[in-house]
C-alpha cells in the first residue's frame, strides 16, 4: 500500500514539475487523468488565492470540462476565407466548429485531499523514493463544497530554509452563501479562537482590510450610465474591535484606479471622439478601409472651407502689418448628446491650421472630401490669398507649405493616394499635442523633458498615433480622479509620473489598473457613506516563512466562482429606506507541517 502512495505520488510531482517548467505564453494546461486537469497562472487571477499567493505562479487542479462545439456547415469556399482572428472556431472538414469554454469545474474534497497528500509526499525530504527535486510552485485544487465545512478550495504550498523543503503549509477555503443577517456572522473572538485552537501561539496580530467603489456606474436623471471605469478604495488598519466596521483615519489607502475612454462624463469625451477620428484615419491608412462617422456638419465640407478661408483672408488684408492672431471662427453646432462635464482641454489659440482639422473632422465623409479642401488651401496659399498665422512649432506637412507661403515659395503637392490623408492625420497630431500639451504643463503636472517619447515625430504616423492614445489615457486617469474624487495637486501630479513612466514601457491597455496611495482623510467623505464590496480580518502569528494566518472575508460578490452559492433573503430592508448589504463569507485557515 505503501509502495503504491509513493508510486502515485512520485508520477503527480513529474507531472506537477512538467509544468512548472513550461516557458511563459505556452499553454499551462496538463491533463491528469480523464476527468481531472492542472494549469499554471498567476495567483493574483484568483481572488482567494490572491491573499496569499498574489505575486508568484500557481499551479491549479480542477475537473476537466470539455469545450462544447457547434458545427456549422460551410462550404468549402466560405470556411477557406474565416476570420482568422477567431479564436472560437475551428475548421473540421470544411465545416466549422465554435467552441464554448465552460465555467471551471471543481472536483471533491475526498479527491482534492488525495491530491495534497500526493504533493505532500512528493515534497517531504525524508522520502528519498520519490526524489528530492526542487520545490513545487503552489498547488490550489478546486473543491465541490461536498464536506459538512463547505470547502471550497484546498492549497498547499512548501516552505523553504536555505532553498531546501522544510515544511508545507496546507490551506483550507470555506464559504457560506449571501446573507443580510449579521447574527450569522463570526464575530472577532470567533476567529481568535479558532486561530488559537489551530496554532497555540504565544501572540498574535490583527489586521483589517476594506475595499470601497467610489467611482463606478452612475444613475443621473434617474438613467444609468453604464462604465467600465471604476476606481476603488483599498484600505488596511490595525487595531480592529468590531466586524464591518469603517475603518479609521489612521488606515493605510490604496487607490485601484482604470479609466475605459469614451465615458460621456468624462471632461475627455470630446477629445476622445476627435481622437477616434483620428484613428479611424490612421486605421484606413494601415488597413485601406476607413470608417467613417456621420458629419456633425450638414454643410459640405468643401462649401465650409471656402468660407473659412474667405474670413481669413478678409482678416490678413486688415493685419497686413501685424502678426495675425487667431481667427475666431464659427464653429459647426456642437455635437449632439453632450458631455456632462465640459471639456477642460479647450484652448483658445488655435491656429490656422487647427482650426482647419476641427472644421474637417466634423464634415469630411470621403477621402475626395479631404483632397478638395486640402486643395482649396494649397491654391490659396500658391497666390497670396491668405497670409494665416501658425505656431512656430507646427510639424505638419501643411505648416510647412504655410511657412514656405511667407516667402512665396511653395512647393508642388501631388493630391493623390494617401498623401491628403496623412497631411490630414499630421494636422490632428500636432493640433490634439497641443491640447493635451497646454493642460499637462499648464496645470505643472508634468514637464517637456517628460513628455519627449509622447511628442516625438521622428517615428512613423501609426506610432505617433498610439503614443497619442496613451497620453489622452493619462489624462483620462487624471481628470477622473481630478473631477470626480478631488484629489489634490500633489496626488495628480504622482499619478501622472507613474502614468507616464507606465506607457513608455508597456503597451496601450485601457484594462490596466493604476495604483495611487492616498490619505483617507481624503476619500472619507465617499467610505464613510457607503457600504464596503469587501471587508476582512487577518489574525496572523509567527514569523517569516513560518508565519500563519486565518483570514474572514465578506464580499457583494461570491469570491469562488466554481460553485453556486444559496442566499437566504434578498432585498431585505431595515431601518425604513435604508437598504442592508448582503454578504458571502470566505474563511480561509492554515495549517503548518514540519517535516522532521
Amino acid at each position: 500500500m505503501g509502495s503504491k502512495m509513493i508510486s502515485r505520488a512520485k508520477t503527480f510531482y513529474n507531472i506537477l514539475r512538467s509544468l512548472q517548467d513550461e516557458e511563459e505564453g505556452s499553454n499551462p494546461c496538463n491533463i491528469l487523468e480523464e476527468d481531472m486537469q492542472i494549469l499554471k497562472m498567476k495567483g493574483d487571477q484568483l481572488s482567494v488565492i490572491n491573499m496569499y499567493c498574489a505575486n508568484q505562479p500557481v499551479l491549479i487542479c480542477e475537473k476537466a470540462i470539455p469545450k462544447t462545439t457547434e458545427v456549422e456547415d460551410q462550404k468549402s469556399e466560405t470556411s477557406t476565407c474565416s476570420d482568422e482572428g477567431d479564436d472560437n472556431g475551428v475548421e473540421v472538414n470544411g465545416e466549422i466548429e465554435h467552441q464554448t469554454v465552460l465555467d471551471p469545474q471543481p472536483l471533491t474534497v475526498m479527491k482534492a485531499r488525495q491530491l495534497l497528500s500526493w504533493y505532500t509526499l512528493s515534497q517531504n525530504p525524508n522520502v528519498s523514493a520519490v526524489g528530492n527535486g526542487p520545490a513545487l510552485l503552489p498547488l490550489w485544487v478546486r473543491c465541490d463544497m461536498s464536506d459538512p465545512d463547505g470547502t471550497t478550495w484546498l492549497g498547499a504550498e512548501t516552505i523553504c530554509i536555505s532553498n531546501k523543503v522544510s515544511g508545507i503549509k496546507l490551506y483550507s477555503v470555506t464559504c457560506k452563501g449571501s446573507t443580510v443577517d449579521k447574527r450569522l456572522f463570526l464575530s472577532l473572538d470567533d476567529i481568535k479562537q479558532e486561530h488559537k485552537r489551530r496554532h497555540h501561539p504565544s501572540s498574535m496580530n490583527l489586521k483589517g482590510s476594506a475595499r470601497f467603489i467610489l467611482f463606478g456606474s452612475t444613475v443621473v436623471e434617474n438613467s444609468l450610465i453604464e462604465s467600465q471605469s471604476s476606481v476603488t478604495a483599498d484600505l488596511k488598519w490595525n487595531h480592529m474591535e468590531t466586524i464591518l466596521e469603517t475603518p479609521p483615519l489612521s488606515a493605510s489607502a490604496t487607490l485601484n484606479i482604470k479609466v475605459s475612454c469614451g465615458d460621456m462624463r468624462s471632461p475627455m469625451f470630446e477629445m476622445y471622439r476627435e481622437l477616434d477620428f483620428l484613428q479611424a484615419l490612421a486605421n484606413g491608412l494601415r488597413t485601406g478601409e476607413t470608417e467613417w462617422v456621420e458629419p456633425l456638419d450638414s454643410t459640405s465640407p468643401v462649401d465650409l472651407t471656402k468660407a473659412f478661408l474667405e474670413e481669413v483672408q478678409s482678416t490678413t488684408k486688415k493685419l497686413q502689418e501685424k502678426v495675425s492672431r487667431p481667427v475666431e471662427t464659427t464653429n459647426p453646432d456642437p455635437e449632439t448628446d453632450p458631455p456632462i462635464f465640459k471639456s477642460v482641454l479647450i484652448r483658445g489659440d488655435l491656429d490656422f491650421v487647427e482650426q482647419l482639422w476641427v472644421l474637417m473632422r466634423k464634415s469630411v465623409m470621403s477621402y475626395q472630401d479631404i483632397g478638395d479642401c486640402l486643395k482649396l488651401v494649397i491654391d490659396a496659399l500658391k497666390f497670396g490669398n491668405v497670409k494665416p498665422w501658425i505656431h512656430r512649432d507646427s510639424s505638419s506637412s501643411l505648416s510647412k507649405l504655410i511657412m514656405q507661403s511667407y516667402h512665396q515659395q511653395i512647393d508642388h503637392v501631388s493630391l493623390t493616394g494617401v498623401t491628403p490623408v496623412n497631411m490630414l492625420l499630421e494636422m490632428g497630431l500636432d493640433k490634439m499635442r497641443k491640447d493635451y500639451i497646454n493642460y499637462l504643463i499648464g496645470e505643472e503636472l508634468t514637464t517637456l523633458n517628460h513628455l519627449c517619447y509622447y511628442l516625438s515625430t521622428e517615428v512613423d504616423l501609426q506610432e505617433q498615433v498610439i503614443r497619442l492614445r496613451k497620453l489622452h489615457h493619462v489624462l483620462e486617469l487624471v481628470l477622473t480622479c481630478s473631477t470626480f474624487l478631488g484629489l489634490p495637486y500633489d496626488r495628480l501630479f504622482l499619478l501622472t509620473q507613474s502614468c507616464l513612466q507606465h506607457y513608455k514601457m508597456y503597451p496601450y491597455d485601457e484594462g490596466h489598473v493604476f495604483k495611487l496611495q492616498v490619505k483617507p482623510a481624503l476619500i472619507s467623505h465617499f467610505y464613510q457613506k457607503e457600504h464596503p464590496v469587501m471587508w476582512g480580518v487577518e489574525v496572523s502569528s509567527g514569523h517569516g516563512p513560518r508565519e500563519v494566518r486565518t483570514c474572514l472575508q465578506f464580499s457583494d460578490q461570491p469570491l469562488v466562482d466554481h460553485v453556486i452559492f444559496q442566499t437566504d433573503l434578498s432585498n431585505e430592508t431595515v431601518n425604513g429606506d435604508d437598504e442592508e448589504p448582503a454578504f458571502y463569507s470566505t474563511m480561509v485557515c492554515c495549517s503548518l507541517v514540519n517535516f522532521a
